[in-house]
């Protein structure tokens, strides 16, 4: 099927281009989501009646895309989720989960507009791709995390393999000192049961 593109398409085409796509594409991507029309003689004649007011209209967008992206490239968001003890999600982060998490966060983000390249379903930090624009993209951090201490830690650079051996670690430490103050109590109680004191031989019975 032959569109007319309504503004830039990554890997296929510039605004006002001509392009051959397959019909399963354009019906249920460019055509719904206002990138393209059919391309007959009616919707070309329409296009170039509109042009000027359509390029004015994507740079105005352009322009408030790239102000946002000045803002929101590179930050962090923290996602709070249920996990196992080796990290792995009760479920999975979404698309929708990262666009609440920028909003929140006080950007104003579609999920549409959150690419990943796969679910997310462990604990860490995740790189996700954002499209604030055909023409603006840029990259964000999803810390997920089981707490905003968790996630703080994580921030700092540590891995959830790195917490886990921390707090074995720790474990380990408070039930060795539990078994050290557990061996000086009974020290302390065999100190008590002895006698009192030994008579030496030669002055116990000298009175005899």
């Amino acid at each position: 099927m032959d569109v007319i593109l309504l503004e830039r398409v990554a890997k296929l085409g510039q605004m006002g281009e001509v392009v051959s796509v397959k019909e399963g594409y354009a019906r249920n991507y460019l055509l719904p989501q206002k990138k393209a029309l059919r391309a007959n003689e009616q919707n070309v004649a329409a296009f170039e009646a509109q042009k000027v007011q359509l390029e004015a209209r994507n740079l105005e967008l352009k322009k408030e895309a790239e102000a946002m992206a000045q803002s929101l490239d590179g930050q962090q968001f923290v996602v709070i989720r249920s996990a196992s003890d080796s990290g792995a999600l009760y479920g999975s982060v979404s698309t929708r989960d990262a666009a609440d998490s920028t909003t929140e966060a006080g950007f104003s983000l579609d999920r549409k507009q959150v690419a990943l390249s796969r679910p997310i379903k462990d604990l860490g930090l995740h790189k996700v791709h954002v499209r604030l624009h055909p023409e603006v993209e840029v990259d964000i951090t999803l810390n997920v995390a089981r707490s905003p201490e968790e996630a703080e830690l994580q921030a700092s650079g540590k891995s959830i393999q790195e917490l886990a051996a921390e707090e074995e670690a720790a474990a380990d430490f408070e039930i060795a000192e539990l078994f050290d103050d557990i061996g000086s109590a009974a020290e302390d109680d065999e100190d008590d049961m002895s006698p009192a004191g030994s008579k030496s031989e030669d002055g116990a019975n000298d009175d005899a």
